[in-house]
């Protein structure tokens, strides 16, 4: 009865239109570059560069200028690792390892440093996307479009200090000592995301699918909360938000009435880049009030710009990452459920 009230119950709002304008503008400055320039296809390192702007959201802008700035590592790192797996053609086993190895050291810098959306999910999440698809650009110009998307959203993040320009010599965020029993906690958190992420990859290689990042992806998911609870919560709120937002893309890709594609069949490549900026507005809007909503949003971003890089059959595309997410989120509560803290990390 609590997990069906938690499915359906949206938090308060908080600030969150203004993050979301800022998360908007982050994404669609850079892919708008991209479509002038004719290379819609690169979308997915500017998108995973622009994610900066989820960090940071309520913070002051002095404050949030270095916590976006200890995102952008994640994020950038990420998107790096996993374009250098994708221009060596490094795939499957070794995908699995580099992205368990990256899920680890992840956890334990994201809880050092108190990353907020917490945990290293969205820098994972770059790892496995970029590493699936093939590069059509040297890596330094991956990781340098990726590199600028991140700045550019740092300077969106922080264009508000030109109000006021007050800068405090002392201001600090309010981050705990990382020793004693927080880092033993971090230890066991870093465990979790070990035991889950390699799990969920090697039930997405063993099931021959040719995405085992989804599944990945998928089982770090739940270890976000700071909770055994709300863990469980986000698990289920990803199942359920990513198949809704599996209707969504399945209504853009699959011929029909409904879809934009069949009214501009000359500028697909334009309406699908369209369709990612308009979706990141609603993701940010409900990131921190409801995380199911949230993923109904952005499952047609991440699909979206891997279908411009890289095409694929929609009905494969949809049924895949419908199953790959199911069984990752699983593992990603069995996790959470088995592998107990001695501790629970405070919230920042």
């Amino acid at each position: 009865m609590t997990l069906a009230r938690e499915l359906h119950r949206i938090g308060p709002a908080d600030n969150d239109r203004l993050s979301a304008v800022r998360v908007a503008l982050s994404v669609a400055v850079p892919a708008v570059v991209l479509i002038l320039i004719g290379r819609p296809d690169l979308m997915m390192y500017a998108v995973f560069g622009a994610l900066t702007g989820m960090y940071g959201r309520n913070e002051t802008h002095q404050l949030r200028l270095k916590h976006q700035a200890q995102a952008a590592l994640v994020l950038v790192g990420g998107l790096a690792v996993g374009t250098f797996l994708s221009v060596n053609h490094i795939h499957s086993w070794w995908l699995v390892l580099a992205a368990t190895l990256f899920a680890g050291a992840g956890s334990l810098y994201a809880d050092a440093v108190r990353l907020k959306p917490i945990g290293p999910f969205f820098g994972i999440l770059a790892l496995g996307a970029c590493a699936s698809v093939p590069t059509s650009v040297p890596l330094t110009t991956a990781v340098l479009i990726g590199a600028a998307s991140a700045a550019f959203s740092i300077l969106v993040g922080f264009a508000g200090w030109v109000r006021h320009r007050t800068w405090a010599a002392r201001a600090a965020r309010d981050v705990p000592v990382f020793r004693g029993q927080l880092r033993q906690s971090a230890m066991v958190h870093a465990t979790r995301y070990v035991l889950a992420v390699s799990a969920a990859g090697t039930a997405g290689v063993l099931s021959g699918s040719g995405h085992p990042h989804w599944a990945m992806a998928a089982g770090a998911v739940p270890l976000a909360g700071a909770d055994l609870p709300s863990r469980v919560n986000r698990g289920i709120h990803r199942i359920v938000g990513t198949f809704l937002g599996l209707v969504v893309v399945a209504v853009v890709l699959f011929p029909g009435p409904m879809s934009p594609l069949q009214y501009f069949p000359d500028h697909q490549a334009l309406v699908l880049a369209v369709v990612v900026v308009l979706c990141q507005f609603p993701t940010e809007l409900f990131m921190a009030r409801h995380y199911g909503w949230a993923m109904v949003f952005f499952t047609p971003v991440v699909l979206l710009i891997a279908q411009l890089a890289a095409p694929m059959d929609p009905g494969v595309l949809v049924l895949e990452r419908a199953v790959e997410t199911f069984v990752g989120a699983v593992i990603g509560i069995a996790v959470a459920v088995v592998v107990r803290a001695p501790g629970r990390l405070p919230v920042a």
